[in-house]
């Protein structure tokens, strides 16, 4: 009966659905990207109404301290840690001679991050011109988005499991950057901004608007993840790890750079 106490709960934590975490999870210095001048926040003005991306905040259950901390390999991926937040693993401690390893399959467990840098210009949604040529006065000239733009970002690369590591990206560029960061955005049409541009008489004005991106670089790792169960004791087996090389563009939501140029 003992043995078959143990064997349910170890079940029970296969049947719970493919998800994330990490116990050893390292906090790295972030320093807030200064926002050049040309480019403005419509997070108010957007006539679409973007939806905001939360990002996993998830904190280590005991037992997910516990199990992590017995391995030497790093995991950060959210829905690993969130599996196990979410799981229970009770082998008693009467379980004399009991072994098993669980299989939970191969996981991107962490995500390092190497190189991040931002595009202000990464997507053009829209241009506004004014004609000035046969006026006597000055013009103005302000930001209208004439049509709806969606603009998407993604991995550079196919990688197994994109969606986590893609989850993962996008905490450390968050971290870094302190921006707003979503893989896609929307600028909706008839968004507006209230900055004016002076359009003397003979010139022509034309103001572009940009959408901003992150140019994330790092490495995933990746793993076979096992639960192995020796008697009273449980530990993580993690084998096969293997590095890869990604990147990612991912939009800045909500902001958009506007570029303005006069001509003859």
């Amino acid at each position: 009966m003992r043995k078959l106490g143990i064997m349910i709960a170890c079940i029970g934590l296969l049947l719970w659905p493919d998800q994330v975490f990490s116990a050893d999870k390292s906090k790295q210095a972030t320093e807030k990207v200064s926002i050049p001048n040309s480019t403005v926040s419509i997070s108010k003005e957007n006539s679409y109404p973007n939806a905001t991306q939360d990002l996993p905040d998830l904190q280590p259950s005991e037992l997910t301290r516990d199990m992590f901390s017995t391995t030497d390999v790093k995991i950060d991926n959210p829905e690993l840690i969130r599996l196990f937040n979410e799981s229970h693993i009770s082998p008693t401690k009467t379980a004399i001679g009991y072994r098993a390893n669980i299989y939970l399959g191969q996981w991107p467990l962490s995500y390092e991050s190497s190189e991040t840098n931002v595009n202000w210009e990464y997507h053009k949604v829209n241009v506004n011109q004014l004609n000035n040529r046969g006026g006597n006065a000055v013009q103005q000239l302000r930001f209208v988005q004439e049509n709806e733009q969606k603009v998407s970002g993604g991995l550079t690369a196919k990688v197994a499991n994109s969606d986590d590591v893609q989850k993962m990206m996008m905490i450390k560029a968050s971290e870094k950057t302190q921006l707003p960061l979503s893989f896609t955005t929307v600028i909706g049409r008839g968004t507006k901004k209230d900055n004016v541009y002076n359009i003397p008489p003979k010139k022509v004005g034309l103001l572009s608007g940009y959408v901003p991106a992150v140019n994330e670089k790092g490495r995933v790792t990746y793993g076979e993840v096992y639960i192995v169960l020796k008697g009273s004791k449980k530990r993580i087996e993690v084998k096969n790890v293997t590095h890869q090389g990604i990147g990612a563009w991912i939009p800045v939501q909500d902001y958009i750079t506007l570029r303005f140029n006069m001509t003859n």
